[in-house]
């Protein structure tokens, strides 16, 4: 309608502030408030196994981590919780503990007495984990709701008399057939069904609540967490709940830790995100120094009072609740066509592609484009309203980006360039606007500032070609350049896999059998294949791939196509070779190429 009022999520997108939420407590530590961002993580021991379990939660505690998370199937693993709290105090480690609830009350209800906190997921609490397809008149979707009040409150009363949080954590994978129905696979969707369950525990006077919206694609992360600030803010000031980030199935590698800090970075950078998971298809330990390497500096924005002077009565030009390309129009550079609707270009230095001239032909797809000195690019203080005429002045479209060295961060800097800018310049984005103060810095800190950067604006609809100046090495610059692209889904070059985290219910070893599906599979650009180790993210999170390996039994595999489960209880050992065999089915499989006969006798 006309008369709504629109819709914010921060008070300021051209400078730094972090939204401010009420404190939470679990066990001793606090999350949200005055907090720093916490971290946490997820053992991958079965839960049954006390020892195994133990030994996982202090190895995390040892690596920093503030919080640890356990997966609690059913009861009886529920009631083995106790035996692992038991081995944690009694170890000196006071590290708090979380449940991981899927599909089983009961499993929450036990949990809740030896636990610091419990994570309910509205998708599945007391809901079916097969999705039916219905119109729910708003009689029945009430008696639904009916249904989960009586299922939820036990819960919520356990957890008033015992003192535990709880977490109201929507994944994008499993949204229930109600909400399917009503709101999509959607962001909205998403935050619709972590408020059903809020309510029910504030109808309690129940308030240690914490909330996430977790998903595989950054975009469909961000905005969903940007509505629900959004939502939030709109039923009134004491729904300041605590907000925990992370992104569902980011993979491994340097693909992981690339998607990660777009999608977590980007919201710390507008001050959203009280604790933090990065999930990752590795051993979890390795979790923690990227988590704590993505929160380090937060706020730190030197040119915050010059830009927000500047800036405040700007128009943002993107939708944060709706990706949409920012409308610029098409120039060539170089050979390439940027702008418009053309693909997203990679810009080097000359000093780069001299380094790598005699090795382009080995170097793939990640090849370098265009040269900086030679592109023509206009560099242009945001600020400045005099050069922002000028510019505009001018009769044909010019790339333009922001120069080096006006102390400002790299987001702010760029989305008010954006803003004041007529749509019809493309723009450079860089990774960093400090070049020099980058020089030397170790590879996971500039790997994550870059993703950070770049993914963000990407996401925001922002930019036309990317620049890593953060990064001195020519090669790895255009690898990051080309694979923060594939990341923020802006320009896909080359197989892209969605792989859950291993954890407790993994019915298979993910780390391994993913890298067998990227050897078999790695040739096949364009190609989405998502690999989950059970039914719990498995059919949502798959909403955007092309095909599924999912965990449907120990030693079973079941095969999707999209959403939709094909191939069923396929013995582990065959399921990599039925799963090329799918995708030859459906005309998307082509012959890997053959290695030249020196490169494949090289050690």
């Amino acid at each position: 309608m006309s008369d709504t009022p629109p819709l914010h999520y921060c008070p300021d997108l051209f400078r730094y502030q972090r939204r401010m939420s009420r404190e939470v407590m679990v066990g001793a530590v606090g999350v949200g408030g005055k907090n720093p961002i916490r971290v946490q993580s997820m053992i991958t021991a079965d839960t049954r196994d006390t020892e195994a379990c133990v030994r996982e939660v202090l190895e995390l505690a040892e690596a920093g981590c503030e919080i640890v998370r356990i997966t609690a199937q059913t009861r009886k693993y529920a009631e083995n919780l106790e035996h692992i709290r038991d081995g944690v105090r009694a170890a000196g480690c006071g590290v708090p503990l979380v449940a991981d609830i899927h599909f089983k009350p009961d499993a929450a209800l036990e949990a809740a007495k030896w636990v610091e906190k419990i994570r309910v997921n509205p998708g599945n609490y007391a809901d079916k984990k097969k999705f039916e397809v219905r119109e729910y008149s708003d009689a029945e979707y009430d008696e639904e709701l009916a249904r989960i009040r009586l299922k939820f409150i036990p819960l919520v009363k356990l957890c008033q008399e015992l003192g535990r949080a709880m977490r109201i954590g929507t994944n994008h994978g499993s949204l229930s057939d109600r909400i399917m129905n009503r709101y999509g696979d959607s962001p909205l969707g998403m935050v619709e069904s972590a408020l059903e369950f809020v309510r029910i525990a504030r109808d309690l006077d129940y308030h240690e609540i914490v909330f996430s919206m977790k998903a595989s694609n950054p975009k469909v992360m961000i905005e969903a967490y940007r509505l629900l600030i959004a939502r939030l803010d709109q039923e009134g000031p004491d729904w300041n709940y605590p907000i925990h980030l992370g992104v569902t199935e980011a993979g491994d590698g340097e693909d992981g830790r690339i998607k990660s800090a777009i999608g977590i970075g980007s919201l710390l950078d507008d001050g959203i995100g009280d604790t933090i998971r990065v999930s990752l298809t590795e051993d979890p330990v390795h979790e923690i120094p990227v988590a704590k390497a993505i929160v380090r500096n937060q706020g730190n924005n030197p040119g915050a009072s010059s830009l927000s002077q500047d800036g405040s009565s700007i128009q943002p030009c993107w939708d944060p609740f709706s990706y949409q390309r920012r409308s610029s129009e098409v120039i060539e550079i170089g050979g390439h066509e940027l702008g418009g609707d053309r693909e997203f270009r990679v810009v080097t230095t000359r000093k780069k592609w001299d380094a790598l001239a005699h090795k382009l032909d080995k170097m793939g797809d990640f090849q370098p484009e265009i040269v900086l000195e030679e592109s023509g690019v206009v560099e242009i203080d945001p600020r400045s309203t005099e050069a922002i005429r000028e510019l505009c002045s001018r009769e044909l479209p010019t790339l333009v980006t922001v120069p080096d060295g006006l102390g400002l961060e790299v987001v702010p800097a760029f989305r008010l360039l954006a803003s004041r800018l007529e749509s019809r310049h493309p723009i450079l984005l860089k990774d960093t606007l400090d070049p020099a103060g980058s020089a030397g810095r170790d590879f996971l800190p500039a790997l994550l500032a870059a993703s950070r950067n770049i993914g963000s604006l990407l996401c925001d609809g922002i930019g036309d070609a990317v620049l890593i100046q953060g990064e001195d090495a020519p090669g790895q610059s255009l690898r990051i350049s080309y694979n923060i692209l594939q990341a923020s889904g802006a320009r896909i070059f080359k197989t892209d896999y969605v792989a859950c985290p291993s954890c407790g219910r993994t019915l298979f070893n993910l780390q391994a059998t993913t890298q067998k599906i990227r050897e078999a599979t790695g040739h096949l650009k364009g190609v989405r294949i998502a690999v989950m180790g059970c039914i719990v993210n498995g059919p949502g999170e798959m909403a955007d791939a092309d095909f599924g390996y999912v965990g449907g039994a120990p030693g079973k595999i079941n095969l999707y196509v999209g959403k939709e489960a094909v191939k069923f209880n396929i013995p582990e050992q065959e399921a990599v070779a039925r799963l090329v065999d799918l995708i030859n089915e459906h005309g998307k499989w082509i012959e890997p190429p053959v290695r030249e006969a020196a490169e494949a006798q090289a050690p």
